[in-house]
């Protein structure tokens, strides 16, 4: 193995550890909010404390990383991460664990941001999206994992156990990084953030991303919600089966291991065929797979499947079709992803690629922030399926501006130039 690939398997599981965190205490919010006793806006904060820490954080972090070694602030990032985890046994109250978590996410963007900077800088330029791709499968593997072993771990031996797996986890991260990255002297002296946000090819893939941010955080946020509530709110009611809680997850996990099991393979045949293509196909493959959510019940119909399943009893005909569209949502992104995370990474190595991902991560927070609250405001007043339907809309808007200045700038042959 050469000196390369131990750094970045060494940054892999720097990934895979962050990602682990994160979604180990998301799947165990719930949890939280009954045994502290949370209400009204304090729940809001539980999910708030973490955003708005991060948003905070991605500027400083982006110009120390630039500024300085890289690998000595993801250390930083990574042992702050592991005595946050420490600390969350000794929270008490609503309001601790608000501010736990608020630097839970100055940790995790620490270390997942510089994390992802140092894997797209020590990338080959022939590899760059197959490398990314594979830093992303760790991550997924780690929310699959992450999803799967919270509650099971909580059940049976409760929160010290969980965060004691949190410590070593990312303890075993830290060593790695240690061990294996070596400091980082790419260093740039002046803040690239502000160049790079008027870059012209980094202004056009934004173009998209801004739009496709509310694409994916509605879809993502509401298939579990469309396979969980009642038929009255316009859902499948799976949480009323035996185990429906499983049924719900099972469709979060099935996007999540496609996407996890075609990124390397998808980012591979972005760095032969070129990026633009990819993220074109898969942004419009992920408004095509959106739309087809609040049509699954029709498909299961029409295609008389089964609505009684083994363990779980009483689901709903919907059941598998709704298993297969979250699976092609998770092939659809898989397309785009590595493709776009490349790009940033092309623009900003050698001139600021902590601040080029900065960017990346800035421009997805207001469709991130927004998408939900509308979201939520559609789900009550219009139905549940149009929450869909603006998915997919913006998915198709992000595309068409996409291309929209690709042409401008290219002609008719813009796909074909990055």
């Amino acid at each position: 193995m050469t000196e390369r690939q131990k750094q970045l398997r060494a940054l892999f599981f720097t990934r895979f550890a962050g990602a682990f965190g994160l979604v180990t205490l998301l799947t165990l919010l719930p949890t939280y909010i009954e045994v502290l006793g949370a209400e009204g806006f304090v729940v809001g904060m539980f999910v708030t404390g973490l955003t708005f820490a991060q948003a905070v954080a991605v500027i400083p972090v982006s110009y120390l990383g630039d500024r300085y070694d890289k690998r000595t602030i993801l250390l930083v990032g990574l042992g702050l991460a592991a005595a946050v985890y420490g600390a969350f046994t000794f929270v008490e109250t609503s309001w601790g664990f608000v501010l736990v978590r608020g630097v839970q996410g100055i940790a995790a963007t620490t270390a997942g941001l510089l994390g992802l900077a140092l894997v797209g800088q020590l990338a080959r330029d022939s590899k760059r999206g197959n490398t990314i791709g594979k830093s992303n499968s760790w991550r997924f593997a780690a929310d699959i994992g992450g999803t799967l072993s919270a509650g099971v771990l909580y059940d049976n031996f409760g929160f010290s156990t969980v965060f004691g797996l949190l410590m070593v986890v990312t303890g075993l991260a830290f060593l790695a990084v240690l061990a294996w990255v070596e400091p980082d002297e790419t260093t740039v002296e002046e803040f690239a953030f502000f160049d790079l946000a008027v870059n012209r090819r980094i202004a056009t893939i934004t173009s998209f991303r801004a739009q496709y941010a509310v694409a994916v955080t509605l879809v993502r946020n509401w298939v579990p919600i469309f396979a969980g509530v009642a038929a009255a709110q316009g859902g499948l009611g799976f949480n009323a089966a035996v185990n429906g809680a499983t049924a719900v997850s099972l469709t979060i996990v099935s996007a999540r291991f496609m996407n996890m099991l075609s990124q390397p393979f998808t980012g591979r045949l972005s760095d032969r065929f070129g990026r633009a293509r990819f993220v074109f196909v898969g942004g419009l493959a992920y408004g095509i797979a959106a739309l087809l959510v609040p049509f699954t019940p029709a498909i299961g119909s029409a295609l008389a499947l089964p609505a009684t399943f083994p363990y779980f009893g009483e689901l709903s005909a919907a059941f598998l079709p709704l298993l297969a569209v979250s699976a092609l949502l998770g092939i659809a992104d898989s397309i785009r992803e590595p493709a776009s995370m490349a790009l940033f990474a092309d623009e900003g190595t050698g001139e600021g690629v902590a601040a080029s991902f900065g960017i990346r991560d800035i421009v997805w927070r207001p469709g991130a922030v927004v998408a939900p609250l509308v979201g939520g405001w559609l789900m009550s007043s219009v139905g549940i399926d149009w929450v869909f339907f603006l998915g997919a809309g913006a998915a198709f808007s992000g595309v068409i501006a996409f291309v929209g200045i690709l042409s401008y700038d290219h002609g008719r042959e813009g796909l074909a130039k990055w």
